[in-house]
């Protein structure tokens, strides 16, 4: 690492190349060990990202291992190679083995010390953030599939003090990283509690509970069922008259331009979907009398984009809202594509605005979090591409109210179950439409989306501050080795 050649050395340090100190990829003698000796069997999961921790639990018998796999005993150093696991710091001291052998991925370096080196040094030293930022730019290979070769290893300059130097520096970076780990533990657990907290604001809030001391202020503002259901079909058919009229328009500017091009479909009239059962309704959670359990398909239309071919993009123009730009609660835009400006004329019924709500249709679900946002200014314009799905509602004053409850356990669970076991996991949108959001008067939902926003604004921030503070420590820890390899550590 050129910083660390340049760097001065304290007095009996040495710069050396690491395979002057350390075999790299030592052959492993395996003609003593019989076919049937259990071994322990560590394949990439089992290392954890920057933690140096590993799990040497799982055990196979050699002759399941002894060809395919990379073999190592114990005190090896373990250095995950290939792309991103290396980035990531995949890489622990071997501890104690079954029957004193392990074998694991190919996708593992092992680095073997010599008598006057510690292992735990040499994995500080590798497994710091400078010493793998300088592996990734020696990396070999296609993308996706990028390795650090063992020459690298072999040739990597490694300041070496004396053994009890070394001794007192790991005995030293364990001490302060012990305390750092426990600032991390703490901090993990609040983030943890957070999103619990999160979790059950929701769920209250879509069984009444949140909005209870309210309706006792405000009896005025309420609406029986009967009253509700009248307004779902008002707005329904609302919705219909406003695509009526856009479409009767869209027929006489077609005639004024020559009828060139396909005439402009007429819009099909709503379809009533079919009322829960009392079956249906016993399986869902207990709302307020003066609330409603209704089916999706009665407050919105979905449309899914169009799948452009690599050929219509363009170097600018506007942005084509894919799947990758949809995130949890928010839109990310660390990939973008573009497609000619012309084809906001062509595709004028895929063009997003500020305000509307898209959700992932494909892969929609990582852990608990659904990928489901509202569109900003900074969204808008876009062009909704193929398995991103907009929803367009019949009252657009429902959409915060309709985000929170996707975003809430009451439909994160039941979408969940059902996607399990699927290769692909993909919402049907049929399937959608049937289930079911739990309905209350418009005050009642301001009321909701108000409180929420209220609410969660201030875990938002916490998290936000708890992100910061880990960033601080991961900052330090990388301080301390560097420290510790320029000899200003003890």
């Amino acid at each position: 690492m050129q910083e660390q050649i340049n760097q001065q050395l304290p007095e009996g340090w040495k710069l050396k190349p690491l395979g002057e100190i350390a075999s790299i990829n030592p052959r492993l003698d395996k003609s003593a060990i019989d076919d049937e000796t259990e071994v322990s069997f560590v394949p990439m999961a089992a290392v954890e990202a920057e933690s140096g921790k590993i799990d040497v639990s799982e055990s196979r018998n050699f002759i399941e291992v002894k060809k395919g796999y990379t073999g190592f005993v114990e005190n090896d150093v373990l250095f995950a190679k290939i792309t991103p696991c290396m980035e990531n710091g995949k890489m622990a001291v071997v501890p104690r083995l079954k029957n004193g052998v392990g074998f694991g991925s190919t996708e593992f370096h092992v680095i073997r010390v010599n008598k006057d080196v510690l292992a735990k040094y040499i994995y500080y030293v590798v497994s710091s953030k400078q010493f793998r930022s300088d592996a990734e730019h020696n990396m070999t290979g296609a993308v996706g599939q990028r390795r650090v070769p063992a020459q690298y290893l072999q040739n990597a300059l490694i300041a070496i003090p004396s053994l009890s130097a070394q001794e007192k520096i790991v005995t030293k970076i364990e001490e302060l990283f012990s305390e750092l780990d426990s600032g991390i533990a703490s901090l993990k657990t609040t983030q943890e509690q957070l999103k619990i907290y999160r979790q059950s604001l929701l769920k209250h809030a879509f069984e009444g509970k949140l909005t209870e001391q309210w309706r006792k202020d405000n009896p005025d503002k309420l609406e029986n069922p009967e009253q509700l259901l009248a307004r779902i079909q008002q707005e329904r058919e609302a919705r219909y008259q406003q695509q009526l009229e856009k479409w009767q328009q869209a027929v006489k500017d077609w005639e004024a331009q020559g009828k060139e091009g396909r005439i402009p479909r007429k819009p099909a009239k709503f379809k009533n979907t079919e009322p829960l059962s009392l079956n249906e309704i016993s399986e869902l959670a207990p709302i307020p009398d003066s609330w409603i359990w209704h089916r999706f398909g009665s407050f919105y239309e979905m449309l899914s984009g169009f799948a452009f071919k690599k050929s219509d993009y363009s170097e600018s123009g506007v942005r084509l809202f894919q799947i990758a730009n949809v995130g949890f609660g928010k839109t990310i835009w660390e990939s973008t594509a573009y497609l000619p400006e012309n084809f906001k004329d062509m595709y004028q019924n895929l063009i997003l605005e500020e305000g509307d709500l898209v959700m992932a249709l494909n892969r929609p679900m990582l852990g608990d979090s659904l990928k489901v946002a509202i569109l900003g200014k900074q969204d808008c314009p876009s062009i909704l591409y193929q398995r991103v799905g907009k929803f367009s509602f019949n009252n657009y004053s429902i959409s915060k109210y309709f985000l929170y409850f996707l975003q809430s356990s009451h439909f994160t669970s039941k979408l969940k179950n059902e996607l399990r076991g699927v290769n692909i996991p993909f919402i049907n949108q049929t399937r959608l439409a049937e289930y079911s959001l739990p309905y209350c008067s418009f005050a009642e939902q301001q009321e909701i989306v108000n409180q929420l926003e209220e609410k969660l604004s201030i875990i938002e921030q916490n998290e936000k501050e708890i992100e910061a503070a880990l960033a601080k420590v991961e900052l330090l820890r990388q301080s301390i080795l560097k420290k510790a390899f320029s000899g200003r550590l003890v």
